[in-house]
């Protein structure tokens, strides 16, 4: 169908929301309840459903500049996940969601790429994350379902974030940017431009990496950022990294079940 309203979900913050709750069971539910809600509010007819499977790629870009060696997300604390996380993780991949991880690339990556697919084809895609990066930074229709709100995202308003990021780094990730640039710095810089076009935005981006680091330093430090802060949206981005299954066969029909037992999957003993 023309112009098919389809939902592509970041499910990776639904492991974290629900990883601690007293039961499998508990958890298994409340994530069909986001679920459903999301669809509800979304009015897409169908869906699919992405995952982190492991480290992505950002972990493999040489970025000894930005972060002094330290690897990539290091800043972020925490222990082991307990195994009610891994679970959901399955539970997830199975019907009737049988979302997918694509090696290398993260969850958000995923979403980006397939929000283009799904345009290529003729669908009318609609993000569904509460990732700032993904609500922000790329351009379409979004569910941010931690707050239960739909937002529509401009491609200039996802250009400016984008190299507003550049400039400043990710706090989240422990990326740094420029050092002395904070967000009211980059906003004033990047308000001289009406437009992103003729590379405007980037030429600004290497100018300040060089002003403040020098030539080869500077240049260095902007690409390792760059290849940091930025999601993957196209499908030649996507293919240097996993083959992509073709989007027809990866969207579900918007019939969840609401009876679904998780004893059958893993067992009573989880509930």
């Amino acid at each position: 169908m023309k112009n098919e309203k389809v939902l592509l979900i970041d499910a990776d913050s639904l492991l974290y929301y629900e990883m601690g709750a007293s039961s499998l069971e508990q958890a298994t539910q409340n994530i069909d309840d986001r679920i459903n809600t999301m669809l509800k509010a979304s009015g897409a007819t169908k869906f699919a459903g992405f995952l982190t499977l492991d480290k992505c790629f950002r972990y493999n870009i040489d970025n000894s500049h930005v972060y002094d060696n330290t690897p990539y997300k290091q800043n972020r604390k925490g222990g082991p996940k307990p195994i009610i996380f891994y679970a959901l993780k399955e539970y997830l991949k199975q019907e009737p969601y049988n979302f997918i991880g694509l090696k290398g690339l993260e969850a958000d990556d995923a979403v980006g790429i397939y929000a283009q697919l799904a345009k290529d084809e003729g669908y009318n895609p609609m993000i569904a994350s509460p990732d700032k990066d993904v609500l922000e930074q790329i351009p379409g229709e979004h569910y941010n379902y931690q707050k239960a709100t739909i937002i529509k995202t401009s491609q200039k308003d996802a250009e400016k974030f984008l190299w507003k990021q550049v400039l400043i780094g990710d706090s989240t990730d422990g990326i740094p940017g420029i050092q002395g640039v904070g967000p009211k710095t980059a906003d004033k810089l990047l308000e001289l431009y009406e437009t992103f076009e003729e590379y405007a935005a980037p030429q600004l981006a290497v100018s300040e990496y060089i002003k403040k680091y020098g030539l080869r330093e500077g240049i260095t430090r902007f690409a390792e950022t760059f290849n940091l802060v930025y999601i993957l949206r196209t499908e030649d981005e996507g293919t240097r990294i996993a083959a992509l299954p073709h989007i027809s066969t990866l969207l579900t029909s918007n019939v969840i079940q609401d009876d679904s037992s998780t004893d059958d999957l893993f067992g009573s003993e989880w509930t």
